[in-house]
């Protein structure tokens, strides 16, 4: 083996450590580096640029398959083509050695201006190693003498501080267009006859990555400078970017003073480095000056403030508000203490429009909102309604016709949409919580609090016309500090201290000054009949008239009798207040329909009573009273019944034939009024005092805000209308429920009329044999010979009316039981137990029962 192959074996074994072990890779590198030393000989001239060219291609394609690296090789290489003849063996070369050393191997030469005055044999062949002389100074030495000097890292330096700020430099430029690949993409013109080292490289791009994200924070500052109707949390935000920027330029006017004395300091070296190239090339500065390495420690920390800000910037785009502080602190849950940090001061000052913000809703009720930014916002349909008027009320939402249905024929429903609902309208539809722009660190539970508390002040102040607002607003006041971020649990303080007082205050303003409790009262008093005497005496008073057509009935005469009935009874005690907004009216009627089907009492509220006492729940209230009012006249009309069965036949009849059936009507009279009294015991005790009992203890306690007591009143309301009306959470079976109810209800009142019928027959039949036995004594009075088997018939014929009310009657209520027991709710359950008092229907419908009995 010669000597130069010996030192060529060497070279490839210290280079390339890989080639110690795998023969087959170092064979390869073998035969072609003798290849390449040949050409340049004028040996194996066959191997021409073309084949080389597609060599390259095809380890291009391996790297890279999207075929981008090819056209860019194609592309750099016709421009070389065009400025030197360059020696094929060494691009073969180059092809070959970056799959084995990438780290070490250079990048592909460009023009040089210095031509290499060492040959290529003798650079191929290494040097001998000196003592005391490490592998990587011997490989630089190669390259020096190889052709491949170094740009000096003054230059380098230069550039890198134009990198920093986001500006190309004479070396090193971004790349703009089409040259770009990627977010982050480099050229380095290597020219004049230098070249950069892949790991000056590498550390070129750290420090260029805090230029490009220079670029994006700048980019964004000034787009938002540019434009117009930007919120107030994003100018926030870029106040406080540029504040960081600004330190950053100081930075950068102290990294320059460094580079100008490490320039002044090697003013003779670079004047000398003019001529020739230094054989080092990283020259070491002197220990005052400034290295890529030192850079990169300065500049250390701003790489991660300009990634933390170039985040935020990023996610600005797409938000703004209450939504970007939420955003920004998600950052704050980060195990990096100094990301904790920069983000917590980022927050300290972005939220500050947001706190103003958040200060004078929550203190003043009064909403600041210009760019929609924070979590309240108001409809601007309502913005305008500071004040509502008291108006009073012609009926709820719809008109309530005599078979408990609904329809709006006669109510104008302007009346309705209007006034008469702006006081509801104006607590639950003028402001929105909005939960996308809520901040994480306020929390749902006190974001709800804040929104209640700035909705309590503003309704104190315009919807109730309170004049001490402003005493409640400096009660409320002097309970808070500053609100900032920094303070959260300062800040949960005053949102509790706040939303106590502004809530105390408006359960005082509808309890003590507009008496909200007489007006629930008067509502359970005389819309669910809770005055018994006065009820009894407007059932006495007002009865004959409702007997009457519906058409013949006048609404005066009606109020007339209200009155009267008031009077009457322990009603008169009443405040004035309450007693003027009760009125008695006609609902809708058809043809053929009685005052019975069409009565109904009313209770007028106006604003802001009609917050709570809203149209849908003035609806329920009359459908209850529809209900009850039926339930009364038919308790009252079995009493008057009772009376004629139990005490009447026993003192004016003498048919003793008709005793045995008189003794059934009575009994069938008792199961009518043992099932009308029961369901009006379980509506009136079971039913309507509980819930009302659940009210009081709210109401006593005065917990919570006006959203609570409406709600309060609506579940108290609601319980009403389920149980009363037997409501059960399947569709379809409660009607079919409630209808049978009714069914039950006519039956009585149809046995009522034929059992006064059959009275009237027994009186006059009673009356036909008192003449006869006034003829047997001699007293003669006018009689007709043939009543007596005409009033046989009669009688038989209602008193099998009777017999058939009372039998569909039996059959109707165990329908009913079979519904009640199959309820869903234990009330109504109970209530089928009571209806059948002792297995009384069972016993009827168990054959077995039946026989055992």
């Amino acid at each position: 083996m010669s000597a130069s192959s010996s030192s060529l074996e060497s070279l490839i074994h210290s280079i390339i450590p890989q080639s110690r072990n795998d023969h087959v890779v170092f064979n390869d590198i073998i035969a072609h580096c003798k290849d390449v030393l040949s050409s340049h000989k004028g040996q194996n001239r066959e191997r021409d640029i073309g084949h080389l060219v597609d060599l390259v291609k095809r380890r291009l394609a391996q790297n890279r398959p999207d075929g981008t690296s090819s056209v860019q090789f194609t592309n750099l290489l016709s421009r070389l083509l065009e400025q030197v003849h360059f020696p094929s063996g060494i691009l073969y070369w180059n092809t070959l050695v970056p799959s084995f050393l990438p780290s070490l191997a250079p990048s592909p030469p460009i023009t040089y201006k210095h031509t290499p005055t060492v040959s290529p044999v003798d650079a191929a062949s290494p040097p001998q190693l000196k003592k005391g002389q490490s592998k990587a100074e011997v490989l630089r030495e190669v390259r020096a003498r190889s052709g491949y000097p170094h740009i000096p890292e003054l230059a380098l330096l230069r550039d890198a501080l134009y990198l920093l700020q986001g500006i190309s430099g004479k070396h090193i430029r971004f790349a703009t267009g089409k040259e770009r690949v990627g977010e982050l993409s480099l050229l380095f013109t290597e020219d004049h006859g230098y070249c950069i080292t892949a790991p000056t490289k590498q550390l070129i791009y750290r420090l260029s990555e805090v230029g490009h994200l220079y670029i994006l924070v700048d980019r964004f500052i000034r787009d938002r400078e540019a434009r117009s109707g930007i919120g107030m949390i994003e100018q926030s935000l870029c106040h406080h970017l540029q504040s960081q920027l600004t330190e950053y330029y100081r930075l950068i006017a102290i990294l320059e003073s460094h580079l100008n004395i490490s320039s002044n300091a090697q003013a003779q070296d670079t004047r000398h480095s003019l001529s020739t190239v230094s054989p080092e090339p990283n020259v070491r500065l002197e220990e005052s000056g400034l290295t890529l390495k030192r850079l990169d420690v300065w500049i250390n920390e701003w790489r991660l403030r300009m990634r933390m800000m170039s985040v935020c910037v990023e996610a600005a785009k797409d938000t703004h508000g209450g939504a970007l502080v939420n955003l920004i602190h998600s950052y704050t849950e980060n195990g990096d203490p100094f990301v904790r940090k920069f983000t917590d001061q980022l927050l300290e000052e972005v939220s500050q429009p947001f706190f103003e913000t958040l200060q004078k809703w929550l203190f003043s009720g009064e909403l600041y909102d210009p760019y929609l930014e924070f979590f309240v916002t108001v409809d601007p349909e309502l913005a305008h309604l500071q004040y509502v008027h008291p108006s009073s009320i012609a009926t709820s939402a719809g008109v309530m016709t005599g078979d408990g249905g609904f329809s709006g024929v006669n109510i104008d429903q302007d009346d309705l949409t209007g006034e008469r609902e702006s006081g509801l309208r104006l607590w639950q539809a003028k402001y929105k919580f909005r939960q996308e722009m809520l901040p994480a660190f306020v929390g749902e539970g006190f974001g709800s609090k804040i929104f209640s508390t700035g909705k309590s002040l503003n309704f104190i102040r315009y919807s109730c016309h309170d004049t001490d607002w402003i005493a409640t607003r400096e009660k409320m006041s002097n309970t808070n500090g500053t609100l900032q971020y920094s303070d959260i649990f300062g800040l949960e303080r005053s949102i509790d201290a706040a939303y106590r007082i502004a809530s105390q205050r408006l359960f005082d303003i509808f309890f003590d000054k507009f008496r909200l409790l007489d007006h629930l009262r008067a509502l359970k008093n005389y819309l669910l009949l809770g005055h018994g005497d006065f009820a009894d005496q407007l059932m006495e008073t007002i009865g004959p008239s409702l007997s009457k057509p519906a058409n013949s009935l006048y609404r005066h005469n009606l109020t007339a009798t209200l009155e009267t009935a008031i009077r009457s009874s322990n009603a008169q005690k009443d405040p004035s207040d309450v007693l003027r907004r009760l009125d008695a009216r006609m609902l809708e009627y058809s043809q053929g329909e009685i005052g019975w089907d069409v009565f109904t009492l009313e209770y007028k509220v106006d604003a802001p009573l009609d917050t709570v006492l809203d149209p849908d729940s003035m609806v329920k209230y009359l459908k209850l009273f529809n209900h009850l009012w039926k339930m009364k006249r038919i308790e009252s009309t079995m009493t008057k019944g009772w009376v004629r069965t139990a005490s009447a036949t026993k003192t004016f009849i003498r048919i003793c034939e008709l005793e045995p059936q008189w003794h059934k009507i009575r009994l069938i009279t008792a199961e009518m009024i043992h099932f009308i009294r029961q369901m009006a015991a379980y509506c009136h005790l079971e039913v309507i005092e509980c819930s009302w009992k659940t009210l009081m203890d709210f109401i006593n306690e005065k917990e919570g805000d006006l959203d609570a007591l409406i709600s309060a009143h609506r579940v108290y309301l609601d319980r009403m209308v389920k149980k009363i009306l037997l409501i059960g959470p399947k569709a379809g079976r409660e009607e079919n429920l409630l209808n049978q109810v009714k069914e039950a209800f006519s039956l009585i009142l149809g046995f009522y009329d034929a059992t006064e019928h059959f009275y009237n027959l027994c009186m006059t039949e009673s009356s036909r044999r008192d003449s006869e036995r006034d003829q047997i004594r001699g007293i003669y009075t006018v009689t007709d010979k043939h009543a007596g088997p005409q009033q046989s018939e009669a009688l038989l014929s209602s008193l099998r009316q009777c017999t058939e009310y009372g039998a569909t009657f039996s059959e109707k209520v165990q329908v009913i039981l079979q519904g009640l027991q199959a309820h869903a709710d234990l009330d109504c359950r109970f209530l089928g137990v009571r209806l059948s008092f002792s297995d009384f229907y069972r016993s009827k419908k168990d054959p077995q029962v039946q026989s055992k009995s």
